[in-house]
C-alpha cells in the first residue's frame, strides 16, 4: 500500500523533457526553413525583381529599388522581436516557435502568388513590400526563440555546439534556396547573350517561393511535438513570468542588449556582402556597357555554384566554431576571428587584381565564409546567455535583430554606392573592415558565459552582461 503513491510523485518530479535529437532537429529544421525563405528573396531580388517589379531605364536604379524592399525585412525583424518575444516570454517558446514560422512561411508564399509590375502597375512594388515586412516580422521571431529551445535544452558543457545548430539553418537554407534557382536555370537556361529565359521571367523564379508550403508543414510538424524547457518551465512555477518583457530587459538588461548587437554587427556585414553583393558583382559584365559597373563577367548558374561551395564550408565552420567556444570560451573564439575578418576586408580588391578565374572567386568565397562560419556559430548560444530566462527570448531576439539593421539592412546598397564603376571594390572591403572594428571593441566588454547557469536569473540578470573578463 506504502508503494502506490510512488508512480504519481515519480511523475511530478520527472516532467517531460525533449530528447536531445528532437531538440537539434526542430531548432535545425525550423530555422533551415527560415532562412531558405529569406535567401530566395535575397536571391530574386538580385536576378528577377529589378526588371519585373521595379522596370528602370537605369539598371543600377532598378538594382537599388529592389536592394530598398530587401532591406525592409530588417527594419522589421525588431517589431518580429518584441512581438513574438512577449509572447516567448509570457506562454512559452514552443507556441510562439510555430506562430513565427507560419507568418514567415505564409508570406514567401504569397510572394510567389504576386502579378508583376506589367500587370498591375505600382500595385506590384507595393504588395512586394508588404510580403517582405512580413517575412522580417516572422524571423525576428524565429532565431531567437530556436537558439533558446537549443541551448535551454542543452546538456552541461555543450550550449555552444547545441546552440551552433540553429545557426546551420543558415548554410542549409542557402543551399536549399540557391541550389533550386540553379536547377531552374538549368531547366530554363538564359540566351546566348545573356537575355533571360521568358519562361523563368514568366513564371520559374516563383517555384522556389511556392515550394516553401511543403518545408513549412515539415516545421510544423516537428514542432508540434515539443514540450517546453526546464528553466521556462521552471519560470512560470515560481511565478516570475515577465508581465512586459520589453519594459523589463531595459530596465534590467539594457547592457547586454548594446554588447549583443554591437557584437553582431560584423556578422551581418560580412554575411550579406558575400552572398548578396558577390552575387551581383560576380554575375555583371566584365566588359564595359553603358550604366552598369564591371563585375566578374559570371552567368548566373556558374557563380551560384561557386558561391555554394563557399556556403558549405560555411556550414562546416559553424559547429566546429561552436565546438571552440564551449572548448575555449565565446569571446576567446569570438575575438580572433573578428580581428580576421577585418583584415580580410583589407584584402577585398587583390583577390581580383590580377585574375578572376573560378579558383580565385572559389577561394575568396571559401574564406570568407568561413570566416562567417566562425563568427556566427557561437552566436547562438552567447546571445541568449546574456539575458535571463524571464526575458531571454525578447532579449536574444532584439540584440540579434537590431544587428540586422545596422548591420545587414543596408549593407548591399552601401556595397553597389562604394563599388566603383571600373570594379574597384576596395572600399567594400574597407567598410567590412570597419564593421569588424566596431564588433572588436563591443567584444571587449562581454562577459564570458560558458559556465553562466542558464537557471540562475543572478548570473545572466541585470547589468551583469559587461565586464569585459
Amino acid at each position: 500500500m506504502s508503494a502506490a503513491p510512488a508512480t504519481p510523485s515519480t511523475t511530478d518530479t520527472a516532467p517531460a523533457t525533449n530528447p536531445r535529437s528532437r531538440v537539434v532537429i526542430a531548432s535545425l529544421v525550423g530555422t533551415s526553413i527560415e532562412f531558405y525563405d529569406f535567401y530566395v528573396y535575397a536571391t530574386a531580388a538580385v536576378l528577377v525583381f529589378p526588371t519585373l517589379f521595379f522596370p528602370n531605364e537605369d539598371p543600377t536604379a532598378s538594382q537599388l529599388s529592389s536592394f530598398v524592399t530587401f532591406a525592409l525585412a530588417f527594419f522589421a525583424r525588431p517589431v518580429g522581436s518584441v512581438l513574438f518575444g512577449h509572447f516567448g516570454d509570457r506562454i512559452g517558446r514552443k507556441a510562439t516557435l510555430v506562430a513565427s514560422l507560419l507568418v514567415m512561411g505564409a508570406a514567401t508564399f504569397l510572394i510567389g502568388c504576386l502579378p508583376t509590375f506589367g500587370s498591375v502597375g505600382v500595385l506590384a512594388p507595393v504588395l512586394l513590400a508588404v510580403l517582405r515586412f512580413a517575412q522580417g516580422v516572422g524571423l525576428g521571431g524565429e532565431w531567437s526563440g530556436a537558439a533558446l529551445l537549443a541551448t535551454e535544452n542543452a546538456p552541461e558543457g555543450k550550449r555552444g555546439v547545441f546552440g551552433s545548430m540553429p545557426q546551420l539553418g543558415a548554410p542549409i537554407g542557402f543551399l536549399l534556396a540557391n541550389g533550386l534557382f540553379i536547377a531552374i536555370n538549368a531547366a530554363m537556361p538564359a540566351g546566348a547573350d545573356g537575355t533571360p529565359n521568358a519562361d523563368f521571367q514568366a513564371w520559374g523564379w516563383r517555384i522556389p517561393f511556392l515550394l516553401s508550403a511543403v518545408l513549412v508543414l515539415v516545421g510544423l510538424y516537428v514542432r508540434f511535438k515539443l514540450v517546453e524547457s526546464p528553466v521556462f518551465r521552471d519560470v512560470q512555477e515560481t511565478g516570475s513570468v515577465a508581465k512586459v518583457p520589453l519594459g523589463r530587459v531595459f530596465r534590467t538588461s539594457w547592457k547586454a542588449v548594446i554588447v549583443g548587437t554591437f557584437g553582431m554587427v560584423a556578422t551581418y556585414v560580412l554575411f550579406y556582402f558575400m552572398t548578396t553583393f558577390t552575387l551581383n558583382y560576380g554575375t555583371n559584365p566584365a566588359e564595359p556597357t553603358p550604366l552598369v559597373k564591371l563585375g566578374l563577367g559570371y552567368s548566373r548558374g556558374e557563380f551560384l555554384t561557386l558561391l555554394m561551395i563557399g556556403v558549405v564550408f560555411f556550414g562546416i565552420c559553424t559547429p566546429i566554431a561552436g565546438w571552440l567556444a564551449d572548448k575555449y570560451g565565446r569571446r576567446r573564439t569570438l575575438i580572433p576571428t573578428t580581428v580576421g575578418i577585418a583584415l580580410f576586408g583589407l584584402t577585398f580588391q587583390f583577390w581580383f587584381a590580377a585574375a578572376t578565374g573560378p579558383i580565385t572567386v572559389v577561394t575568396f568565397l571559401i574564406v570568407g565564409l568561413s570566416l562567417m562560419g566562425l563568427t556566427f556559430g557561437p552566436m547562438g548560444a552567447l546571445l541568449p546567455e546574456l539575458f535571463p530566462t524571464n526575458v531571454r527570448y525578447t532579449g536574444s531576439a532584439l540584440a540579434y535583430n537590431i544587428a540586422s539593421i545596422i548591420g545587414a539592412s543596408l549593407a548591399p546598397t552601401i556595397a553597389l554606392k562604394l563599388w566603383q564603376p571600373d570594379g574597384n571594390i576596395f572600399l567594400v572591403g574597407l567598410y567590412l573592415t570597419a564593421a569588424a572594428v566596431v564588433t572588436f571593441v563591443a567584444l571587449l566588454f562581454v562577459r564570458e558565459t560558458k559556465h553562466a547557469r542558464l537557471g540562475d536569473a543572478d548570473v545572466t540578470a541585470q547589468d551583469g552582461a559587461t565586464t569585459g573578463r
